[in-house]
């Protein structure tokens, strides 16, 4: 019998049947589709012998004036920097807490205890400085001094703990000052329904807070046991009327004035004292916390209450400098100039890039590239107020100076706010122009000179972006992922046909958007996205497009997917700065060793890989993990002049066509008698195939065969050319 020749078009179509999908693959992990070819992709190797503490979420390469090359990263915790095969830790500081003390118990357990509220968070990352131990705890101030420790529990306004790594003995006092590290946010997003989102204990990040001036009582009275106020430091960031929380009580408000919350209701929402009305008792300094947009404390809530967004970072460069903006933070400057720079952080005052005069809650930021301004999207409508953040409102710098913002006429400072949507989702800088993403639509921003510096149009409805890094441009085109599909934009905005959309939205966990990482691989004209399903807290799963295989004859483009724990990535920087990409990978259940954290507990680790290097993983310590792939093909029938699918199919043997076959291939021959039927591995399946191989005796017999191509080894790498085999009918039924 002749040897029949079966073709299969690039890419995997996952909106059909795997009968329907005819000459497509249907199904693929870690491969990838060259000149119309599948191939194993290439192995990735870790860049350190460290791995990183927390998830890492951007990645930003650029170089000083001297040809260095720099790599920022910025995760739920640091910001460091990547240079010549080390890792520095630059991450902002907070404002010194000064004169804190000791108590040791006779366990590992520190009690810091602090003269102000420290404002401390669990899972916190304090810096020890300016150490003086109690006498007696049979420990050295060495053990502790310039020494990090995350921040275990806050059981006071006023007390935290630590874990050291042996017992001290019983024993109070010494000083020590305290230097948190900035707070960037959570690990994963969290969706705001049910009873509690984000920590221990209902609180949110980044919410304003304050002190109490005076005491409560456990009683229905405002301070000091009397009236309906409630006096604390300052009421400045906090809402006209609304919900505040003092440890676990919540009191609501109908106005304020300066210092003071006026007409209370105590013990809101079933937080009295069990069995009573009346409040809690609080000590004076205890953390005042604004609660009015908490969601979940103690009743059910609307779903679309709040959305408790992870730990993001905005990175670009003015020149040599770094500027970092903590996503609805701060921003800071680092400057590779410096001759000091590996042992500076990044600051607000670094000398001659101070941003003190930027906003201070910001959605994103970055540095227009002609023109040099630094653009706040999502910002402050009065800078230095919080409270005034507005999602969709956008300010910029002067021209040259990132830290003017006193818009004059003899200056290029100016702001602007956007129309549709509710916020600004992410930017990018493009071939002409700047693009803006807000959750419901597209807009250009140019530059246009005087009197109104930039232009903006709105040139896309119904395509948000569903996640600030979930966009990504090359060659004057932009590619992102939305809510609702998948688009491009050349000048007009177009939805991408996608011959797997079902399979991603089907189960794509739209409420962990922001965690959603798109890059670009340009050596293989390839954007990947890395997204959460439902039910995983982390990115589990990723899809391909590559568009320099346009698949003319087939409508829905060139994808293919992957589920691989070892492929899955949540940063992504291409081959420009650096010969290969650049990527992170993030494990929840692992610890990191940079920084070295005292008493790190539950915050993962990240390693960061070079792609396209040799044909597995290899690990920081060394160790080789095995990266496997496949491909599984649709469902063939015999096609005779009665039709297809009319008879039963026998197939004798196969002669495997591989371009390239590094090692072994296992090739899987599965058979079904109906469309419905579940396909079953043949009798002498799998084959065992390697670069000697010239044909394959099988005994195959079904209505529809389909098959599939893997290496299971290391050191194994191949790419597929057709499939020729021995068919003949067998019989109808």
């Amino acid at each position: 019998m002749a040897l029949t020749q079966i073709k299969f078009a690039p890419g995997v179509d996952k909106q059909d049947t795997s009968v329907g999908a005819i000459g497509r693959w249907t199904d693929s992990d870690n491969v990838r589709w060259r000149y119309g070819l599948p191939e194993k992709v290439g192995g990735w190797q870790s860049l350190l012998t460290d791995s990183i503490v927390g998830v890492a979420r951007k990645q930003h390469a650029f170089v000083d004036t001297e040809g260095n090359r720099y790599i920022a990263i910025g995760t739920d915790k640091f910001l460091l920097i990547y240079f010549e095969g080390q890792l520095f830790d630059v991450t902002p500081l907070s404002t010194t807490i000064s004169a804190a003390t000791f108590t040791f118990n006779g366990t590992t357990t520190i009690t810091i205890t602090t003269s102000a509220a420290h404002n401390l968070e669990d899972g916190d990352i304090v810096l020890l400085d300016s150490v003086t131990l109690p006498g007696g705890t049979g420990l050295s101030a060495s053990d502790f001094e310039d020494k990090l420790f995350q921040v275990i529990t806050t059981p006071t306004a006023n007390t935290f703990t630590i874990t050291f790594t042996s017992a001290g003995s019983a024993a109070s006092g010494g000083s020590v000052n305290i230097k948190p590290y900035e707070r960037v946010g959570p690990a994963a997003q969290t969706y705001g329904y049910g009873f509690g989102i984000s920590q221990y204990g209902g609180t949110v990040q980044g919410a304003q807070t304050t002190t109490l001036n005076g005491a409560l009582l456990a009683d229905t009275a405002g301070t000091g046991g009397s009236g309906t106020a409630v006096t604390v430091v300052s009421t400045t960031g906090f809402p006209a009327a609304g919900t505040i929380a003092i440890a676990n009580e919540l009191i609501t408000y109908t106005s304020k004035n300066a210092t003071q919350f006026l007409g209370i209701t105590r013990g809101a929402k079933g937080t009295a004292t069990t069995g009573t009305s009346n409040g809690q008792a609080h000590s004076t300094a205890a953390t005042v916390t604004d609660a009015t947009e908490f969601s979940g404390w103690g009743d059910a809530v609307d779903a679309g209450t709040i959305t408790l967004e992870p730990g993001l970072w905005s990175l670009s460069n003015f020149g040599q400098v770094l500027v970092a903006t903590i996503a609805n933070g701060k921003t800071f400057t680092w400057n590779a100039g410096d001759a000091a720079r590996l042992s500076v952080r990044a600051s607000t005052t670094t000398t001659d890039f101070v941003t003190t005069g930027n906003p201070t809650a910001t959605r994103a930021t970055l540095i227009s590239p002609t023109t040099r301004h630094l653009i706040h999207f999502g910002t402050e409508t009065t800078i230095g107020s919080t409270s005034t953040q507005d999602d969709m409102f956008i300010r910029f710098s002067e021209q040259e100076d990132i830290n003017d913002y006193s818009i004059q006429a003899t200056n290029t400072d100016g702001y602007q706010r956007l129309q549709d949507g509710t916020k600004i989702m992410g930017t990018l800088v493009a071939k002409e122009n700047i693009l803006l993403w807000t959750d419901t639509a597209l807009y250009t921003m140019k530059f246009v000179g005087a009197p109104f510096t930039f232009g903006f149009e709105q040139v896309g409805t119904n395509c948000g972006l569903i996640g600030k890094n979930a966009a990504i441009e090359i060659d004057g085109v932009a590619y992102w992922m939305g809510s609702n599909g998948f688009f491009s934009f050349d000048g007009t905005v177009n939805t991408l046909p996608c011959s797997v959309e079902d399979f991603v939205y089907d189960d794509v966990d739209t409420t962990k958007g922001q965690q959603i990482c798109a890059g670009i691989n340009n050596l293989f004209t390839e954007v990947t996205w890395w997204y959460p399903t439902s039910g995983s807290d982390f990115n589990n799963r990723y899809v391909v497009y590559n568009y320099g295989v346009t698949n003319n004859p087939l409508p829905m483009g060139n994808w293919y997917t992957g589920t691989n724990t070892n492929s899955i990535r949540t940063t992504w920087i291409d081959s420009l700065v650096y010969p290969k990409p650049y990527a992170t990978a993030y494990n929840s259940s692992g610890t990191g060793n940079f920084p070295s954290i005292i008493g790190e507990t539950g915050l993962g680790r990240s390693v960061l890989f070079e792609h396209e290097t040799g044909t597995d993983q290899v690990n920081p310590d060394g160790s080789v993990t095995t990266l496997t792939s496949f491909i599984q093909s649709y469902d063939f029938s015999l096609q005779t002049d009665q039709g297809a699918a009319e008879y039963f199919l026998a197939m004798r043997r196969f002669l495997p066509n591989f371009k390239i076959l590094q090692g072994d291939a296992t090739i899987t021959i599965s058979v079904a008698d109906y469309p419905a039927d579940q396909n079953t591995n043949t009798t002498l399946s799998p084959f065992t195939v390697n670069s000697t191989t010239t044909k394959v005796d099988t005994r195959a017999r079904g209505r529809y065969a389909a098959i599939k191509i893997e290496n299971t080894g290391a050191a194994e790498s191949w790419r597929f050319g057709t499939f020729q085999a021995d068919l003949q009918p067998d019989g109808r039924r």
